[in-house]
C-alpha cells in the first residue's frame, strides 16, 4: 500500500515504521487499555523511494528522520490515516518551491495619488493649528 505523496513519489510500507502506544489523557478505561496513539517514522536518509536531489532537499528541510505522532482520535485506524496525511503534507511542504519574487515599481498615478493624499493631510493639520501672531 504505502503513501502516494505526488506523481513519481511513493513511499512503500517497508520504509515506514509505525508504533502504537496508549494515548493517555481523559477517556477512562478505553484510553488505558487501547493502543490508539500512532507514531509514524520515515528514515529519509536511507530511503530508496526518493532520488538524490529530492532526498537532499527533504533532509535539509526536515532532517534525516521524519516523525509524526497522532493521538487525536479514539480509533487507531483513524489516527493511522491522520498520520499518513500529516506525513504527506510535511513532505509536500518541504518540496514546495515558492515562485521567485519579481520586483515591481509603483505606477506614476499611484505615486501622484500618494503625494496628493500627503499634501491634503498636511493641509488639514495646518488648519488645526493656532493662528500665529502675524495672521
Amino acid at each position: 500500500m504505502g503513501i502516494d505523496v505526488r506523481d513519481g513519489l511513493h513511499i512503500p510500507d517497508a520504509e515506514l515504521s509505525m508504533r502504537f502506544t496508549p494515548s493517555g489523557g481523559p477517556g477512562g478505561q478505553h484510553a488505558n487499555k487501547a493502543n490508539t496513539r500512532v507514531e509514524l517514522t520515515w528514515e529519509v536518509a536511507e530511503s530508496t523511494a526518493v532520488s538524490g536531489s529530492v532526498r537532499r532537499r527533504l533532509v535539509d528541510e526536515l532532517g534525516p528522520t521524519i516523525r509524526v505522532v497522532v493521538d487525536d482520535e479514539r480509533s487507531q485506524s483513524r489516527n493511522r490515516d491522520i498520520a499518513h496525511d500529516r506525513l504527506r503534507a510535511r513532505i509536500l511542504g518541504a518540496l514546495h518551491q515558492a515562485a521567485p519574487r519579481r520586483k515591481t515599481k509603483p505606477s506614476r498615478s499611484s505615486q501622484r495619488k500618494r503625494i496628493n493624499k500627503k499634501k491634503q493631510r498636511g493641509q488639514l493639520k495646518a488648519q488645526r493649528r493656532r493662528p500665529s501672531m502675524g495672521d
